[in-house]
This record gives C-alpha cells, sequence and structure tokens, in this order.
C-alpha cells in the first residue's frame, strides 16, 4: 500500500446508471459504459458519505416501475 499525505490524497467521484445504481469511480479515469457523473468529487470516504445519504432506495429503476 503507498502512504499518501492529505495533498496528494486521490480524489474519486460519484456516478450513476440508468438503474440508479450509484458507485465510486476514480476521478482522473473515464467512466464505464452506461455510468454517468452527478458532480459530486472528492476522497472516496466523502463520495462514500454522499451515496449513503441520496441512495434510499436500492431497488434498481427497471423493477420499481413494475
Amino acid at each position: 500500500m503507498v502512504s499518501r499525505s492529505k495533498n496528494q490524497e486521490i480524489e474519486y467521484k460519484v456516478v450513476i446508471n440508468h438503474e440508479g445504481q450509484y458507485s465510486v469511480w476514480h476521478n482522473t479515469k473515464d467512466n464505464p459504459i452506461g455510468w454517468k457523473d452527478i458532480g459530486v468529487v472528492g476522497t472516496k470516504e466523502d463520495c462514500l458519505e454522499h451515496i449513503k445519504i441520496v441512495w434510499t432506495d436500492m431497488v434498481p429503476y427497471s423493477v420499481q416501475q413494475k
């Protein structure tokens, strides 16, 4: 494991797919196919905390609509 100071911490972003599922992705990498940015960038912990707050229903959109 590489030790990093606070200033060298890797930035992540929160992404969402067409089913309303959230994930954390490395900020410098292209999004996986089918995923788009939601505008939240920060530490991995910050991004996971945001997801915890906004993703209150983990049922995919396609199942919710049935």
